[in-house]
């Protein structure tokens, strides 16, 4: 890159911070500075050691959010000759890692922000903001981290067209049609979110790609976001159409072992580097929901991977294998598919494939139990693939904080090397020494004013970032930081707000499936409930499929008189979910098929809890709603309005979720309801009867 260039890309940055930083005339309170509201007035003194761009945008960040009474601040490399004077302890903090505390540098006490790299002085940078936003001061700071996951990325389920495929806040970010040439100012504003969390990459198209993605126009408009995003530490990715070779590059097949295929793709690779020196790699959905791949001509995973990879190899990319295979080649049970699929194939990969697993073996549910892959192919990277973005969880409305879901998973202990194998350790390749590790986040990012379609929803970006850099931290310290940072430190609204999160995601299992129900909602959509929907082509497409309610009882079986899907588990693991008086209660139905007089841990019948906890989860809303209430006069009245809005939606939809899910069951199993429980208010054909045909995050 030349010095223009630089200067160029910088100077749109910094045109693009001025509209998420405070002083500028548009000061409504619409969600649109997320979590970064520095409000301090100019003043700080600020001492840039270096020239780079990433040490020009980390000054920027400080001189908009420090006080003139923070003191003189210093951010510079270790490699400063001055800062390697200290000897301070950077050697551990790798290429990303940052050290921020009190020296005394050339006879004068200032604020130290260093890192091995200018990337790592930036996110030190963030760090510092988040320690002051959260109530720390500059005479306290004393901080030092590194990641311990070395990819951290969100995928952008985007189409060409500006749809985001199960997104709910509004179009594309991207703006296809006028790239390259505009650069939207919102692109640096991204950049500075996902920085300020040390998100360091970004899959720019969605996963069902389409192959024009590829093609040079496009790869120039990927170049002009690559541009904005590298001073911010951030690499960009393509989803990759698999049978690309026969769309753009007129071949006859795709076949991974065709040297002419292998030849096309090593040939586009070199390309699009060409265009874009430090593009990241290929992200591939394939042989899952109509989506090409190796498997139709005969070859497996691992040598479509592989060839990809080979291609990207001589650059220093990576290729991101997703392992949701979803197709009818495993009817007994959906959930098996892809260990069945990919566990054969373990350490076959080549060395820079990840294999990009869901946290469930279906598909982001509001409750799943970890996927059995975790801890079952300890010769191969195993990626994360959380959900951000809200598909069976609300959209964009129902307040549903995902940090307790992300935390849930990644505590997750596999056995597979004795207690404490955890998933965590799994993705950050602890377990098994791997040092190419991953985490992705599908995004829940649009072009609404608020990014993510409510304030709350913001948080779940902010929670994925978090986890991504350190998998050890707690959902609820995470949700505190959000809070404060978002709607100041009052604890009069910290407490509350981070008391509501804390119950949202609870709440949403308990009204839409609770004790390991999932996959109730409405067809092709996924909006709304819909256990009775049993007439689709292909019978894991069906909610009955999943629930398998009868007269005598609810459930799927996954034990050894079933599926035996808990065999894919280790040992350990297998015995507790074999059993239902051992399995965890939250997965009950998910493992077994019960009777409904089954007795819980409540002392309960099967049937009656159900009840319990679909009455439970609108209470849950109901209360939210009170509390939220209550902050009226404490938040600014955009954001409450928009919240409170959003919680009356969240309730109704909430009581008709649990109305129609308990009509169903009673007209499967007969039984009343325990007494004193309010009956639905229609009976079931009414609720059969809704149509919804236009909901947002379905491709029409």
């Amino acid at each position: 890159m030349t010095r223009r260039h630089h200067l160029r890309t910088l100077a749109t940055m910094l045109a693009g911070m001025a509209t998420l930083t405070p002083g500028t005339a548009a000061r409504a309170e619409d969600g649109y500075r997320l979590w970064m509201r520095y409000d301090a007035p100019a003043g700080a003194q600020i001492d840039v050691r270096g020239g780079s761009p990433t040490l020009a945008v980390a000054a920027a960040e400080l001189r908009h959010g420090l006080t003139g009474d923070a003191g003189p601040v210093v951010i510079a490399a270790a490699t400063d000759a001055a800062v390697a004077a200290l000897r301070l302890p950077t050697a551990e903090l790798g290429p990303e890692g940052y050290l921020v505390r009190r020296v005394t540098l050339a006879g004068r006490p200032v604020v130290l922000v260093t890192g091995n790299t200018d990337v790592g002085v930036l996110y030190g940078a963030f760090a510092l903001l988040r320690h002051l936003g959260t109530g720390g001061t500059a005479a306290d700071v004393a901080l030092r981290s590194a990641p311990k996951i070395k990819l951290r990325v969100l995928n952008h389920w985007d189409n060409l067209d500006g749809v985001v495929e199960r997104g709910y806040a509004g179009q594309s970010l991207w703006d296809w049609w006028t790239l390259p040439d505009f650069k939207d100012p919102r692109y640096a504003d991204y950049a500075r979110a996902n920085a300020s969390l040390g998100i360091n990459g970004t899959v720019l198209n969605n996963v069902n790609a389409k192959a024009e993605s590829l093609t040079a126009p496009y790869v120039a408009k990927a170049a002009a976001l690559a541009d904005v995003f590298r001073p911010y530490g951030i690499r960009v990715y393509l989803s990759a159409r698999f049978s690309a070779p026969i769309e753009l590059g007129g071949l006859k097949t795709a076949d991974p072992r065709d040297p002419d295929v292998a030849a096309w793709w090593k040939a586009k690779a070199d390309e699009i580097y060409r265009t874009i020196p430090d593009f990241g790699g290929f992200l591939v959905k394939a042989n899952s929901e109509g989506q090409p791949g190796p498997r139709d001509y005969g070859a497996t995973h691992a040598e479509g991977a592989n060839m990809l990879a080979a291609a990207v190899a001589p650059h220093g990319g990576i290729v991101m294998w997703r392992a949701f295979v979803y197709a009818d080649t495993d009817p007994d049970d959906r959930a098996k598919q892809a260990y069945t699929e990919f566990k054969p194939l373990d350490g076959t990969f080549a060395d820079n494939v990840l294999v990009q697993v869901k946290n469930g073996a279906i598909d982001f549910q509001p409750r799943e139990p970890f996927h059995p892959l975790f801890g079952a192919m300890p010769k191969t990277p195993l990626m994360m693939e959380f959900q951000i973005t809200k598909e069976y969880l609300g959209f964009a409305t129902h307040l549903a904080y995902l940090g307790p879901l992300f935390e849930e998973t990644l505590a997750a202990d596999t056995r597979v090397r004795g207690k404490g194998s955890t998933v965590a350790k799994v993705v950050e390749g602890a377990l098994e020494g791997h040092t190419l590790t991953g985490i992705a986040g599908v995004a829940n990012i649009g072009r609404d004013r608020d990014w993510s379609g409510s304030s709350f929803n913001q948080a779940n970006w902010y929670a994925f970032g978090r986890l991504a850099w350190d998998p050890a931290l707690s959902a609820e310290a995470i949700a505190r930081e959000w809070a404060q940072q978002t709607f100041g430190t009052d604890p009069r609204v910290v407490e509350p707000a981070v008391g509501m999160m804390m119950a949202s995601r609870e709440a949403v299992v308990d009204y839409t499936g609770p004790l390991g129900l999932a996959h109730l909602m409405g067809t092709g959509h996924h909006y709304g409930p819909a256990p009775w929907v049993s007439d689709l082509k292909r019978p894991e497409w069906n909610p009955v499929y999943y629930h398998r309610a009868d007269r005598q009882g609810i459930g799927f079986d996954r034990t050894k008189t079933g599926s035996n899907g808990v065999a894919q588990y280790a040992p350990a693991v297998a015995t507790l979910f074999a059993d239902p008086k051992t399995t965890p209660e939250r997965d009950l139905l998910w493992f077994h098929h019960l009777s409904w007089d089954w007795k819980t841990q409540s002392g309960r019948s099967l049937w009656e809890e159900l009840v319990h906890r679909y009455d439970r989860g609108v209470a849950t809303v109901a209360d939210m709603r009170r509390q939220w209430d209550g902050l009226k006069p404490l938040v600014d009245a955009e954001r409450w309005q928009k919240t409170a809005t959003y919680l009356a939606v969240q309730e109704r939809e909430a009581r008709w979720w649990r109305d129609a899910s308990l009509a169903y069951w009673m007209s499967v199993n007969g039984r009343a309801l325990p007494a004193g429980v309010a009956a639905p208010a229609h009976d079931l054909e009414w609720y059969k009867a809704q149509r919804f045909p236009y909901p947002p995050g379905n491709p029409q």
